[in-house]
């Protein structure tokens, strides 16, 4: 049994006094075969404690159905840290934020007409309750209260930032007890009056967010919680990007002086973060600029301008972090990892293709319904959603308006694109007439870009939410399909490639000789779509977009010999061509 607590400014572990100097490395971001060489150099850069959400939205994807194996196994990665001497904070939510697709809420509540979620109503709170059931019986053992690395654990996250339901954040902490965990709790907030107000509980410590003015920061929480340890939850020593806007980086003397200035202070902290890792497969979050009512969704790469990089690299900032650290404590272990082997395999055509409306019948289920349904209605969760109709009767040609998107459709008449849509700003014209006797297909393609993480939006639902008319009239009788990309297996590839605008499917074949190494693979000829190796789904690309243009291939995912390499591409493409570079082009 260890002992982690604190009396007015200090914290003390089994009776010494212990600053957290901690970082965060999202497991669910990391590729389970590097959780330990990412965590070895967090050790190495003079750090003490990893922290970790926990994203409810991968363990329990449909409701009742748990998961915590592979990539998702916790467990594993809390005794990784553990074996190389780390302490561990953990922070469960239920919601995260993290710039993770709806914030770490599971999709399905939202099939739940009348669901309030983040506060203190009953019927969310037993939705809680089997996730927190499964997570806490596997992680209690290892709280610091029975020996093991743990030694705390948050309520919420940055709850003030939201609401202000002190019985919700209660709540939580009641069912926390109620399997067994009685480490340290905390909460975070940000820096304002209100978000702190809202967010913390006198009985709970509480931490702060925020990336730059610590002691303004640390004023803020003084003035609330004057006899309490100065810590800050998330230190922002970079940021993330949205599509559409500029690659973000902070540079290491920016970061390093307000790392010393808390120092300084006596504060403990947490990099926020120390290795963003990859938003893999569709799990990128999304924001709403409320002064302009823009969604924009987050890029596939969470580099975050980080001690680590994506790929785990050690960056100026690392070194910098490194040395300012042993100034302070007097020493730091032992550099005992290096940079990854990175490999440049040229260039790749992918010679075959086939298009998205000749395979439907081997990519899922189909579900009918007089009126177009969302993703959450019909147990969807990631991917892409086609609604298809059959338009007859006779009538000029009239305005199709879809009432409510989210968040970009193409539009298909008889097959043809007719226009494309967003929620980022886009809206082509489409008009559709039939002529007497006629009659015409129409295709809706819906992309899922990320449901909304943060905010009052983060009921984010995905797909058509309203009606679609011609004009005034409303038109019934829809065919929906599911397309989560998940198992690609089925597909019949023909050799000849096409080159029209309308949805496709392009294999290559990858050859590597020797022991693979990491790479960034460049979908160079391509608009918009997703990549999958070896069944793997790497991300999102928008080259139309940026700042983005490689997405990270760690080399656990590549095999000696042939790698089959898969891109669904939505947008058309001038050729088929990948590159392969060993240094990644993120803007």
């Amino acid at each position: 049994m260890s002992e982690f607590t604190y009396r007015e400014k200090e914290f003390f572990l089994d009776g010494e006094p212990f600053t957290v100097i901690s970082g965060a490395i999202h497991y669910f971001r990391v590729i389970p075969e590097y959780w330990e060489d990412r965590l070895r150099k967090l050790r190495a850069c003079g750090f003490n404690t990893v922290e970790t959400y926990v994203a409810w939205n991968l363990h329990e994807r449909r409701e009742g159905e748990f998961c915590f194996e592979g990539g998702l196994d916790i467990v594993r990665f809390i005794e990784i840290a553990a074996s190389l001497g780390l302490r561990v904070i953990l922070r469960p939510g239920p919601f995260i934020c993290a710039e993770f697709e709806g914030g770490g809420l599971p999709s399905w509540l939202l099939t739940y007409p009348d669901m309030r979620v983040r506060c203190n109503s009953p019927r969310y709170l037993e939705k809680v309750r089997p996730y927190y059931r499964e997570l806490l019986t596997r992680v209690v053992p290892y709280l610091s209260t029975h020996g093991g690395p743990i030694i705390m654990m948050q309520v919420e996250n940055e709850y003030g930032s939201y609401a202000d339901d002190k019985e919700y954040l209660r709540a939580v902490t009641a069912i926390y007890r109620e399997y067994g965990v009685d480490c340290l709790l905390f909460t975070s907030d940000g820096t304002c009056d209100f978000m702190i107000s809202g967010g913390t509980l006198p009985e709970l410590f509480s931490v702060m967010n925020f990336g730059t003015d610590p002691r303004g920061a640390f004023r803020a929480i003084s003035a609330v919680k004057p006899d309490q340890p100065l810590m800050s939850g998330e230190f922002w020593c970079g940021a993330f990007d949205h599509w559409g806007e500029k690659h973000h980086i902070r540079e290491a003397e920016d970061t390093v002086r307000d790392l010393r200035e808390m120092l300084d202070m006596g504060a403990s902290f947490n990099f926020y973060m120390f290795h963003g890792g990859t938003n893999f497969g569709f799990l990128n979050g999304a924001n709403y600029e409320n002064k302009t009512g823009l969604y924009q969704p987050t890029v596939t790469s969470y580099d975050y301008s980080a001690p680590l990089s994506e790929a785990g690299d050690m960056t100026p900032t690392y070194f910098a972090v490194r040395e300012e650290l042993a100034r302070f404590t007097g020493r730091v272990p032992p550099l005992d990892g290096k940079n990854t082997e990175k490999a440049a395999y040229g260039s790749l055509i992918l010679g075959e293709s086939v298009g998205l409306f000749d395979v439907l019948p081997t990519l899922g289920g189909k579900v009918r319904d007089p009126a177009p349904l969302t993703m959450e209605e019909i147990g969807q969760d990631f991917g892409y959603l086609l609604y298809s109709t059959v338009l007859r009767g006779n009538f000029e040609p009239r305005p199709l308006i879809l009432d409510d998107l989210h968040d970009r459709a193409h539009i298909f008449v008889n097959g043809r694109l007719a226009g494309i849509r967003d929620r980022m700003g886009r809206c082509d014209e489409v008009t559709v007439g039939v002529r007497e006797g006629e009659e015409v297909r129409l295709d809706i393609l819906v992309e899922n870009l990320g449901r909304i993480n943060f905010g009052h939006l983060t009921l984010d639902r995905k797909g058509l939410l309203g009606g679609v008319r011609l004009g005034v009239t409303y038109h019934f009788d829809w065919v929906m399909t599911p397309l989560t990309m998940e198992d690609l297996t089925g597909l019949s590839f023909a050799a000849d490639p096409g080159f029209d605008q309308s949805p496709r499917f392009y294999r290559g074949t990858l050859r590597i000789e020797g022991t693979p190494a990491d790479t960034f693979l460049e979908p160079r000829g391509f608009h918009k779509g997703i990549v999958l190796v070896n069944g793997f789904n790497l991300g999102r690309y928008w080259n139309d977009k940026g700042p983005q243009r490689t997405l990270y291939l760690p080399a656990p995912l590549l095999r000696e010999g042939d790698n089959e390499i898969i891109v669904f591409e939505t947008d058309g493409v001038e050729a088929p061509e990948l590159s392969f570079h060993s240094e990644p082009i993120l803007g």
